[in-house]
């Protein structure tokens, strides 16, 4: 919320019908919990989630993770031989990689977006229709 709440009340973010704010899956922006906690505060915003483990910071996580499993277990060997198999493991991984391929497209953007739309109104009717019970 530090970052969100001067982006939030600076135009052109604070009268924008939506504000998009697209998220990894850390901790701190996790669940319904950071969800309400967000629309609480500001109702234009919008929480989108990336796909687990696609942030950079997944991908390294997922790297060191496969270095470890792979590389430096057991650790019962020297310097030269943790240097040795590291190099090993890099040659080796650098031409089994891939590159990754995004299948989100601008037709998914599109179906996303309408079903937000969908969602608002029928949360401003049921919101209305509270208000004239009332």
């Amino acid at each position: 919320m530090a970052l969100v709440e001067p982006v939030m009340t600076t135009e052109p973010y604070a009268s924008a019908r939506r504000v998009f704010w697209i998220v990894d899956d850390g901790s701190s922006h996790r669940g319904k919990k950071a969800i309400d906690r967000l629309t609480k505060a500001f109702p234009n915003a919008v929480m989108l989630h990336t796909p687990v483990h696609t942030s950079w910071t997944n991908q390294i996580e997922i790297f060191f993770s496969i270095v470890q499993r792979k590389v430096v277990s057991p650790n019962d060997f020297t310097d030269i031989q943790v240097r040795d198999r590291l190099r090993a493991f890099e040659d080796r991984y650098n031409t089994a990689v891939q590159p990754f391929q995004w299948r989100f497209t601008t037709s998914d953007l599109d179906d996303l977006l309408a079903r937000l739309n969908q969602h608002t109104t029928a949360d401003r009717h049921q919101e209305s229709s509270i208000a004239l019970a009332a």
